[in-house]
């Protein structure tokens, strides 16, 4: 299909029992389809609680990341009932290092409204699944037609970037969303919705892949409009990045004897609820000298070093650099309002971020100077 006929499938889609591609699709699913840990096997019936688990956390991980937060998950918390039994600390710590930590927050709001107001039961249809927290288009999308079999086609990104070579796609990314989601219900089949879902995931995840796509072994080859252009590589078309203004700040690491100074963040907002160190504000052009000038006050404190180099993290819209300071506390020093000392040794039982995880580890390096 040309550039042109695709924009003009945006008023006249094709029928997908006029095209063979979902057929092919699923014949070529049926013999390549991943094993994933939150997939039904052929033959079974999926649990709309691993399907809706998987689908936030995969939201803009790896699948190879997801895998052993998932499988933690389900094992404290087999199901939707449990987890939305359980406190939002708990579920943060489990959460730590996937990043994205809002969705951690959803997650536990989603998971006590099907609890309290669904009798633990998801509901089967896309505008049910959108009215809970948490769940937007797309994830509404891929539960009901992964969970419940409705005829509904999830666009995520390797949904997008098949479509998007397979019909030449020529808007960019983000405009062109609409189009590419009209074109992706052409290959949804009459029957098996998640399957034919699925079955895109796994073709863009596996052969349809960003750079050096396997066409030879795709089953859409022969009616790939991009492969016959040789123009697969150039898709999905997107416009230029924007990277956000450089943010800079101080980290301060107070230990006493071996335990360190914590406090929680604000529920709401970036890292909402998670564990960090003290810290200053992060300011875009902020010098390190009024940085440090937001150090907690504690009595009895050594002085502070600073530590050589800076802490670097990239966040969605902004990157960052600490400066890390460490101080050590008297043996009986109190910690000062809302924060709180924890032993080194069970850090890993926090609920600490990424970045807060390299902020410490740089802290604690003795090679760092």
């Amino acid at each position: 299909m040309s550039p042109k006929s695709a924009l003009k499938a945006k008023s006249e889609p094709v029928r997908p029992e006029t095209s063979s591609r979902p057929t092919l699709l699923l014949q070529w699913y049926d013999r390549h389809r991943r094993r994933l840990p939150w997939r039904a096997m052929p033959g079974e019936t999926s649990d709309p609680y691993r399907v809706w688990l998987s689908e936030i956390m995969l939201q803009q991980t790896t699948v190879k990341a997801v895998g052993p937060y998932f499988e933690k998950f389900v094992v404290r918390w087999p199901d939707v009932m449990a987890l939305g039994q359980a406190s939002l600390d708990d579920v943060l710590r489990m959460w730590a290092g996937l990043g994205y930590y809002s969705r951690a927050r959803n997650l536990y709001a989603c998971a006590v409204a099907v609890t309290r107001e669904h009798g633990g039961a998801f509901p089967d249809t896309e505008e049910g699944l959108r009215a809970l927290p948490g769940i937007g288009p797309y994830t509404a999308a891929a539960i009901a037609a992964i969970a419940f079999d409705r005829h509904t086609m999830p666009v995520d990104g390797n949904i997008e970037r098949v479509v998007s070579r397979l019909f030449a796609v020529e808007e960019e990314l983000p405009q062109a969303k609409p189009l590419i989601q009209q074109l992706a219900a052409t290959l949804l089949a009459n029957a098996r919705a998640g399957d034919s879902a699925q079955a895109l995931m796994d073709l863009g995840a596996s052969i349809c892949t960003p750079k050096k796509p396997a066409c030879s072994l795709c089953p859409l080859n022969e009616d790939c409009t991009a492969r016959a252009q040789g123009t697969q590589e150039t898709f999905p078309r997107k416009a230029p990045k924007k990277s956000g203004t450089l943010r800079r700040g101080a980290a301060f690491v107070i230990t006493r004897g071996d335990e360190l100074l914590v406090r929680s963040r604000p529920e709401k907002g970036l890292l909402g609820g998670m564990t960090e160190v003290p810290g200053s504000d992060w300011l875009a052009g902020q010098e390190d000298a009024t940085a440090k000038q937001q150090a907690p006050a504690l009595k009895g404190l050594s002085r502070w070093q600073r530590k050589v180099g800076v802490v670097t993290h990239v966040f969605t819209h902004f990157p960052l650099e600490l400066v890390v300071y460490t101080a050590r506390a008297e043996a009986r020093t109190r910690a000062p309002a809302s924060m709180r000392w924890v032993p080194i040794a069970t850090l890993a039982d926090e609920a600490l971020p990424n970045v807060m995880r390299k902020v410490i580890a740089h802290a604690l390096d003795p090679s760092s100077g």
